[in-house]
């Protein structure tokens, strides 16, 4: 029998035996979880370096998915095309066969050519970028990680990384996300600055103006005294809006009557924030409009037609003349330029690359008429409004038996007189198709259109009797007759009797001229002004005396001599006023 104490003995060495079996079985699981944690390690920095390499591409939270309440401010900043010399003279060469010669107008660009634009000009260094600007990548400024696309595909743009960049899976599923939340709170622009330009359905834009502004209850910036302009063409002075010298008004929101733009001047009026955008028509389609519509001014009203007025222009065209500048570059007079330049001018496209880079830098956007359905649905976009808020009716139209055609001969003469204004016009409209292309997206444009073509057809089957537009003649109310000017006859609308009285009043806000929705707007802000006699009212009155034919030669002459008066009389106050105070000082 064994002693107590040895069986003890044996029974720890063998436990002790066991333990040391247990321990090492510890120690190697343990080298083999801090091995199997060191390789993982490894290998996650070794991911985190090398990123998604076979994607070649950075990534910038702001500008891969641009939110679309910025994208005005991208507009603003984006690399635009031209401004080169050879770049303008090529574009006249390659465009000048595929003109319509009796509109003057492109053919729209197809989809291969917007994709050849996007792949021509993607390619940061090889791009044309216009004067005074620096030059951008098409998604971000320097410097940031934006995604960079050349014409081989996507590359990555030096050594950068953002510090904790997410996975593949969480990137793309948090950025989806964050598109969708700020398309759905994106939020309307209601600060707005339109330079309304001559002869470029400019007209319809300001009823899709005024329909926007009324219903939303905002301040239109209108003109001092009852007038239907700014006091065109007189650069833009901002004691020339009703309200502001006598400081009733506290802010307004939209500005959008004929002018003669000067920034310095508009910013005085309009808040910080407000959004600036105007319309260019082809310099050809425009000459032959501006021909009739301006008959009886001085540089037109003995020509028998256009023709004569082109080969007689260095005759017939007097600068110092009043409103001759109707007849010469019309589009650089209205951006605030001197419009006096000929195609032979030694600076031509010095003065051409500075009117464009003015024009970038003071315009967040520029449509093209002869787009006008992808113009609304671009300005849409870029101002986060609904198809409801852009469709609209043709106002101050021409009826088709005042319209001429012209000869190929012809549209180039104009091209040659009016050498500004076309190349201004080569210019953004380049860059117009470029923003449909970055901002709204080809298929997305096709379906947009047809959609707000639909909602046009819906809205005149409703609201128009015969579903179309009539000769002034044939218009029964007074209230809805369009102004006429010079040879060309306006037409009009007669609303459809049998609607109730609520579609009837929408209705009429869609096809209420100019003029008199200048003067419903006026009365609503300043009701004790328009209880006052006043000019305008009697060029409403005495299109209901004569239906037919206004007598616009002499209402645009007392426009304009009331309008130099008014002018005189302004200066002439200030002048006493600083020579009193000279007076005060010298005693």
């Amino acid at each position: 029998m064994d002693h107590p104490l040895s069986s003890v003995t044996s029974f720890v060495r063998r436990w002790l035996c066991n333990r040391r079996h247990s321990l090492w079985i510890l120690l190697i699981l343990l080298v083999v979880c801090i091995t199997i944690q060191t390789l993982v390690a490894r290998q996650a920095r070794s991911d985190k370096s090398t990123g998604l390499s076979h994607l070649r591409f950075t990534v910038n939270n702001d500008h891969l998915f641009p939110a679309p309440q910025n994208v005005w401010e991208d507009l603003h900043s984006e690399t635009l095309l031209a401004g080169k010399q050879g770049v303008l003279r090529s574009a006249q060469s390659d465009r000048a066969s595929d003109l319509h010669h009796q509109n003057g107008g492109h053919e729209k660009p197809s989809g291969n050519i917007l994709r050849r634009h996007g792949d021509n000009t993607e390619t940061f260094a090889s791009r044309e970028v216009s004067p005074g600007k620096p030059p951008l990548p098409k998604h971000g400024p320097p410097g940031s990680l934006a995604l960079h696309r050349t014409r081989t595909g996507l590359t990555t743009r030096g050594d950068r990384r953002l510090p904790n960049t997410p996975t593949p899976f969480t990137f793309f599923k948090d950025h989806l996300h964050s598109a969708a939340h700020a398309q759905a709170t994106c939020q309307p622009k209601s600060h707005i600055v339109f330079l309304k330009t001559h002869k470029t359905a400019s007209s319809t834009i300001l009823n899709i103006l005024y329909r926007y502004g009324e219903s939303r209850n905002l301040t239109f910036a209108l003109p001092l005294n009852k007038h239907s302009q700014l006091f065109y063409p007189f650069f833009f002075a901002s004691h020339f809006v009703e309200g502001v010298s006598s400081r009733s008004v506290r802010e307004f929101h939209i500005m959008c009557n004929h002018m003669r733009f000067k920034k310095s001047e508009v910013a005085k009026v309009m808040p910080e924030d407000s959004f600036y955008f105007s319309i260019l028509r082809n310099p050809v389609a425009m000459m032959e409009s501006i021909f009739i519509y301006y008959k009886s001014i001085q540089a037109f009203h003995k020509m028998n037609n256009l023709d004569d007025f082109l080969e007689n222009s260095w005759r017939s065209y007097n600068s110092s003349v009043i409103n001759n500048h109707y007849a010469h570059n019309i589009l650089a007079f209205d951006f605030g330029f001197d419009n006096n330049i000929t195609a032979d001018a030694e600076d031509l496209e010095d003065r051409t690359r500075m009117v464009i880079a003015a024009v970038e830098r003071e315009f967040h956007l520029i449509l093209i008429s002869d787009y006008f359905d992808e113009s609304m649905i671009l300005l849409r976009h870029v101002l986060c409004w609904s198809l409801d808020d852009v469709v609209s009716f043709k106002l101050n139209s021409r009826s088709e038996r005042t319209r001429r055609p012209l000869s190929a001969n012809t549209a180039e003469k104009i091209r040659k007189w009016n050498a500004l204004d076309w190349r201004i016009y080569l210019h953004f409209n380049t860059t117009f198709w470029h923003k449909v292309n970055s901002l709204v997206g080809e298929e997305q444009m096709v379906r947009e259109v047809s959609q707000l073509r639909e909602l046009r057809n819906s809205l005149a089957n409703t609201c128009l009797k015969d579903g179309r537009a009539v000769d002034p003649s044939q218009v029964k109310d007074a209230g809805l007759k369009p102004f006429q000017y010079g040879a060309a006859v306006i037409q009009g609308y007669n609303v459809n009797p049998h609607i109730d009285r609520e579609t009837r009043a929408k209705c009429e806000r869609l096809i209420t001229p100019e003029l008199q929705y200048t003067e419903r707007l006026y009365t609503q802000q300043f009701p004790g002004i328009a209880a006052k006699p006043r000019r305008s009212s009697r060029v409403v009155r005495s299109q209901s005396l004569h239906p037919d034919r206004t007598d616009t030669p002499g209402l645009a002459r007392n426009r304009d001599a009331d309008q130099r008066r008014f002018i005189r009389r302004r200066f002439s106050n200030l002048k006493s006023a600083l020579s009193e105070a000279n007076n005060r000082e010298r005693s």
